[in-house]
């Protein structure tokens, strides 16, 4: 019992002592502490884990302490407690001891750990990042919405005309994807779209179409959907082979659909961006005419005072279309530029008297080509014949170094440019690059016969015979005649 006093009385000197502790130096005036009123509780301290059976309802919470070790009863051990003067009574325990009588101490409650507060994240970096996201996004449906927005209305794009083919029972997906294929738009599922809002899906007409880029797709639906040519004259016009541009400009304006001037600056203007003109030279300053030789011989339908650049786009995707895939592998194949087997084709196209001929021309050409040092000129009198009859009255500056490059007899090798408008016939059969041993060859005008000779002086008896046989027709028909060939 007495051990249990004693260690009571520890416990309350102890709290006496920590009451009654002043602190020993201030470092700094500090303002007066506010008394907490005498009525307030103070901090309730958790007892030790204690062995004793002891009666909650008379002694709960702290008072458990003082009888951990006792044997008595509640009450014996509250009436030894008063004895030590501990516990002299319960009027005046609160007054000398600071706290309240053990009938009025409250009943203990579950003590519980504190949640540890969690600390708050600074939410900015988060703010800022959803804001610049949403500021992202924003920026890119705008320009989104502003690059749709143009394309619908053709702002800043080409004014160059463009030749649109549709199909039979071509679908509004197939002709969008056409268009986009041409330059004229830039996103078709778009153009479907307003197609569809248009109503305008069932309402395409097939045939020819002149179309722009900077056109609105309004006015370009407008355009796929009315016949342009329903209430003008359709006018029939046939090119044919070895014809010079000039010759083409003249049966234009002959048949009102363009004038000769306007075709002729629209045409060798080019840059109407079909795939062939990526192929012509850039400097092409000793060609009299950059485009004489793509006039692509064929009949063409045209209508009455039509615009020269919709009559100059027909005729180069006639030219475009001829220009296969496998063609164009041959020229490559034979080291050939496009400006170099058009030129080699007019030439055969003005040399051969039959198509049945022109390989075996072309042959000659070739030989005569690949034997430079034998050689040197071509010597064919169609080149002479078009600078005296076409680039001489059309010059309007004298050029000798020009006359001379197109004049086989002067200049080496093949002309700075086309003397004619060849046929399909004659572009293939250069293509065909025949193996001989020909390097001469005459043709009689009138029977379309032609001699072919390995030297000069076989040749030289060609010709005699040749000469014999004209000299004979013409006695019988009293008529004149002209003669073809290589000398």
């Amino acid at each position: 019992m007495q051990n249990n006093d004693d260690l009571i009385n520890d416990i309350l000197s102890e709290l006496d002592g920590q009451k009654n502790v002043q602190p020993t130096e201030i470092s700094a005036p500090q303002e007066e502490e506010t008394v907490a009123p005498e009525t307030e509780p103070v901090q309730e301290i958790i007892p030790e884990e204690t062995n004793a059976s002891v009666n909650e309802d008379i002694f709960p919470g702290d008072y458990q302490n003082y009888y951990q070790e006792s044997s008595d009863s509640p009450e014996t051990a509250k009436d030894t407690y008063a004895e030590n003067g501990g516990y002299p009574d319960n009027e005046n325990y609160q007054d000398n001891y600071g706290y309240p009588p053990a009938e009025e101490y409250p009943p203990q409650r579950p003590t519980h750990k504190k949640k540890k507060k969690k600390k708050k994240r600074n939410r900015l970096p988060g703010v800022l990042i959803l804001t610049t996201f949403i500021f992202a996004v924003s920026i890119v449906l705008a320009m989104v919405i502003i690059g749709f927005g143009k394309d619908m209305l053709g702002i800043g794009k080409s004014d160059t005309t463009k030749l649109i083919i549709i199909k039979d029972g071509a679908t509004t997906e197939q002709i969008a994807e056409q268009l986009k294929d041409e330059g004229i738009i830039k996103s078709p599922k778009f153009f479907v779209l307003f197609s569809r809002l248009r109503k305008a899906d069932s309402m395409y007409i097939a045939g020819e179409h002149f179309i722009r880029a900077n056109m609105a797709y309004e006015t370009i639906i407008q355009n796929l959907t009315t016949d342009e040519e329903e209430n003008k004259n359709a006018v029939e016009v046939t090119f044919p082979e070895g014809i010079t541009i000039f010759d083409a400009a003249q049966i234009l304006e002959e048949k009102n659909v363009c004038s000769q001037e306007d075709f002729l600056f629209y045409f060798n203007a080019a840059g109407y961006g079909f795939e062939f003109e990526d192929m012509l030279p850039v400097d092409s300053q000793l060609k009299f005419k950059p485009m004489e030789g793509y006039v692509f011989p064929d009949t063409y339908y045209f209508y009455e005072e039509m615009d020269p650049e919709k009559v100059c786009q027909k005729i180069y995707l006639n030219f475009n279309n001829k220009l296969t895939d496998d063609r164009i592998k041959k020229m490559e194949e034979l080291q050939l530029s496009l400006d170099e087997l058009i030129t080699f084709a007019s030439i055969v196209q003005k040399e051969a008297a039959t198509t049945n001929t022109m390989t075996m021309v072309a042959s000659v050409f070739w030989n005569r080509l690949n034997n430079p040092d034998d050689f040197p000129k071509l010597q064919s009198d169609p080149t002479t014949n078009y600078v005296n009859e076409v680039i001489k009255p059309n010059q309007e500056v004298y050029n000798k170094t020009m006359i001379e490059a197109y004049d086989t007899y002067q200049g080496a090798g093949l002309p700075p440019g086309a003397i004619c408008n060849p046929g399909i016939e004659a572009i293939d059969a250069v293509l065909a690059n025949q193996k001989s041993d020909y390097f001469y060859f005459i043709a009689n005008i009138y029977t379309g016969e032609t001699l072919f000779a390995e030297t000069l002086e076989e040749h030289e008896a060609n010709q005699q015979k040749i000469d014999e046989e004209i000299a004979q027709m013409e006695a019988q028909q009293q008529g004149n005649g002209d003669v073809n060939g290589i000398e």
